[in-house]
């Protein structure tokens, strides 16, 4: 089993522990709703806590697998993509988790991208409300 199947393993059972083991201590992840990366592996980490709480059904419903550039130094490294579907606040979300991995098969860059906007807002106002929860990043401050 690759890291591409054993992520999705550990994601289908809500692992958390396993996939601290796939990611690199400096991974990147690139969120639909933030411009800059979620970086490194506790803060990665605690947003897939989030993320795992908010999706209801989430399931992958394909793969491809191949090379593509990577967004942090654009060196082409082996790749796969993950298909999505699940539902965040009453909205259905179509998805493509984008898998960029390191010499040694762990994943270094993650980039999700999901459709429709209106289940991008609904998801980014969802997954701000649980790092808020979580202590991960502050509240806004009231204006």
């Amino acid at each position: 089993m690759d890291a591409a199947e054993r992520f999705r393993a550990a994601v289908d059972r809500r692992d958390l522990a396993a996939m601290e083991d796939l990611f690199t201590d400096d991974i990147r992840l690139y969120s639909p709703v933030k411009f800059q990366p979620f970086e490194g592996k506790p803060m990665v980490l605690g947003l897939f806590g989030v993320l795992l709480r908010t999706f209801e059904n989430f399931r992958y419903i394909g793969r491809f697998a191949g090379t593509a550039e990577t967004s942090a130094d654009g060196t082409a490294s082996p790749s796969a993509a993950l298909l999505f579907r699940t539902t965040v606040g009453g909205k259905q979300i179509h998805g493509i988790d984008l898998l960029h991995f390191d010499g040694d098969g762990r994943i270094k860059e993650f980039t999700v991208m999901v459709r429709p906007q209106s289940a991008v807002q609904a998801l980014g106002e969802a997954v701000l409300a649980g790092l808020i929860d979580d202590g991960l990043v502050p509240a806004p401050a009231d204006q």
